[in-house]
């Protein structure tokens, strides 16, 4: 009986040891993971449950033409924008959301109306790197990087997510709010304190 529970134990941990490794062993996931609070196998959940969901979301044809959804997962929180054109479509992306493996929690902030236009994304876009390059020039908070905080703009409204001390977030959140266009800020923060 011992030795049929130690094979079982030492097998166990080959296998879990074997599947973290793979996840170290990505190049892509293991220079993100050093600028990063979370563990390079939580980095490549993350972006397995993007991947899925968006699989799934772009074999559904009614999905194509009546939403405009972004995905992001950030330590198994998931955080879902964008616009669905009815409540029975946005119901049908969280519940999709929701039975994704490895999805811990789901803000759901998706707004019903038709999907946004090119400009309003493209808006969105130029928004999110010019407060990427501004929370890049934080340099008070030891031990802070600015590639631990994602930003998300959707529509003007700033989404901030992250794994973070308080006095980090207050500053991260202090410095968007002064930044030009930001209609509103909404925080999906892991408070570490």
């Amino acid at each position: 009986m011992k030795k049929y529970f130690l094979s079982l134990l030492l097998v166990s941990n080959f296998a879990v040891s074997g599947c973290a490794g793979l996840a170290a062993d990505n190049p892509e996931i293991a220079a993100q993971a050093l600028h990063d609070r979370r563990t390079p196998d939580i980095i490549a959940d993350d972006n397995s449950i993007e991947t899925d969901i968006y699989d799934e979301l772009q074999d559904d044809d009614q999905l194509q033409h009546l939403a405009h959804i972004h995905v992001n997962a950030y330590n198994g929180a998931v955080l879902v924008t964008g616009e669905a054109a009815n409540a029975e479509i946005k119901n049908k992306i969280i519940d999709l959301v929701r039975v994704t493996k490895h999805v811990k929690l789901v803000h759901n902030n998706l707004t019903i109306a038709y999907p946004s236009d090119a400009g309003s994304r493209a808006n969105d876009a130029q928004m999110t790197d010019n407060i990427k390059a501004v929370l890049a020039q934080i340099r008070t908070l030891p031990g802070f990087e600015s590639a631990m905080i994602k930003v998300i703009t959707e529509n003007a409204i700033v989404y901030l997510m992250g794994r973070v001390h308080r006095t980090e977030g207050a500053v991260v959140i202090n410095v968007v709010r002064h930044q030009p266009d930001v209609k509103r800020i909404i925080t999906v923060f892991e408070y570490l304190d």
